[in-house]
């Protein structure tokens, strides 16, 4: 069993910050990259920002320069760093993980979780 644990959405007024955390427990045996999605009222969940085991990164173009995410290893944590928000970046913020787990015989099995979500209000 794999559980995700969110935290640190709110509400915030314009051009304020916010940090969501998630972290990550149970049986993992390698995290292939952790992520941050959201999905706002009558819109498609849609990738905020995903980081690799590797360290490689990918946002989406309105967060670019303003959201960071970040990654404790020893932790199995990922963080969302938001500054500057605006009202449109009112959504639910899902954390996604891609990891490997090790079956009962031992081997290597690929699976991906979400988190319950967290909302972000950002009012203006």
């Amino acid at each position: 069993q794999v559980q995700l644990v969110e935290s640190g959405g709110g509400e915030v007024q314009a051009g304020g910050s916010l940090r969501l955390s998630c972290a990550a427990s149970g049986n993992i045996f390698r995290i292939n990259e952790m992520g941050w999605y959201r999905q706002a009222p009558g819109k498609q969940r849609e990738l905020v920002a995903t980081e690799t085991s590797g360290g490689r990164t990918n946002y989406l173009d309105s967060a670019k320069g303003r959201f960071t995410i970040s990654r404790d290893n020893d932790k199995n944590t990922v963080y969302l760093q938001m500054n500057s928000l605006k009202p449109d970046n009112t959504a639910v913020y899902y954390c996604h993980l891609d990891l490997a787990v090790l079956s009962s015989s031992m081997s290597e099995k690929d699976i991906d979780r979400w988190g319950k979500g967290t909302l972000v209000t950002v009012s203006s």
